[in-house]
């Protein structure tokens, strides 16, 4: 495979350094800056393919918020039953069932 060259701009002080760190490791510093431009981007695709489910769940609520925007509201910042029930089984997600202190009637 033929290979291709790269040229980076950097500090003094940093080239320094990236060749100490190069030549602790035995590497030469092209090698030692594929080898750690290799390792960030494998970290780099874990996290993502582990974060992927979540980010498609926030991308499907948000675009089903962006639907729910047009609709009509409760009139005068009243809730409806239905609405008042759903913000009491949302508030018993995050405060835990035997939450005192919290009541839609206070949320709306």
């Amino acid at each position: 495979m033929a290979k291709t060259r790269i040229s980076i701009s950097l500090e003094q002080e940093q080239a320094e350094r990236i060749r100490l760190h190069a030549e602790r490791a035995g590497m030469d510093v092209s090698a030692y800056l594929v080898h750690a431009a290799t390792r960030q981007m494998a970290e780099t695709d874990a996290i993502e393919e582990q974060f992927a489910k979540v980010d498609a769940l926030i991308d499907a609520a948000e675009s089903g918020a962006r639907e729910l925007a047009g609709e009509p509201g409760a009139v005068d910042g009243e809730l409806t039953e239905q609405e008042r029930r759903d913000v009491e089984a949302a508030l018993g997600l995050v405060y835990g069932a035997d939450r005192h202190d919290v009541s839609p009637e206070r949320v709306a």
